[in-house]
C-alpha cells in the first residue's frame, strides 16, 4: 500500500511540474505577415498563435523608406528614413491578429514627385515573447 501511495504522488508531484509547461504555450507567427503598399503608407498584418491565456500582446513593426526616382534608382541624399508603429492586439483562444500601418511622413528632403517612396527592411516583432520576422522587401 505504500508503494502504491508513493507512486501515486510522485506522479501527482511529476503533473503538477509539467503542466505549467503545456499552459505557457508556444509563441510563434503563422506563416508569412501580409506587406502592401497604400499609396506611401506600408499595412503590415498578420497572425501569432501559441499563446496560451494571455490577454494582449505588443506588436511593433519598423521599416525602412527610401526616395526612389523614376529610373529606380537611388539617390545618394540623405532622403531615407526609418518609421515604426506600434500597438496592442487582444488574445482570443490563444491567438491574435494584427494590423500596423506606417505611413512616411518626414522623410527630408522632400520625396515629391516624378520621386516614389519605397520601402524595405520590415521587421516585425512580438516584443512580449522577444520573438521577430522579417522581410528584406522592398515593397
Amino acid at each position: 500500500m505504500r508503494r502504491l501511495l508513493l507512486v501515486f504522488v510522485t506522479a501527482l508531484f511529476a503533473s503538477i511540474l509539467v503542466v505549467p509547461h503545456a499552459v505557457a504555450g508556444n509563441p510563434h507567427f503563422v506563416g508569412d505577415a501580409s506587406i502592401v503598399r497604400d499609396g506611401d503608407a506600408l499595412v503590415v498584418s498578420g497572425k501569432l498563435a501559441g499563446l496560451g491565456n494571455e490577454l494582449q500582446v505588443d506588436i511593433r513593426v519598423t521599416a525602412l523608406a527610401e526616395c526612389i526616382n523614376p529610373g529606380t534608382k537611388k539617390p545618394r541624399a540623405a532622403n531615407k528614413e526609418s518609421f515604426s508603429a506600434e500597438g496592442q492586439f487582444p488574445v482570443q483562444n490563444g491567438k491574435a491578429n494584427y494590423s500596423l500601418t506606417l505611413v512616411a511622413t518626414t522623410i527630408s528632403p522632400n520625396c515629391s514627385p516624378p520621386m516614389t517612396i519605397r520601402w524595405s527592411n520590415v521587421l516585425i516583432e512580438d516584443l512580449t515573447h522577444n520573438i521577430s520576422q522579417f522581410y528584406a522587401g522592398p515593397f
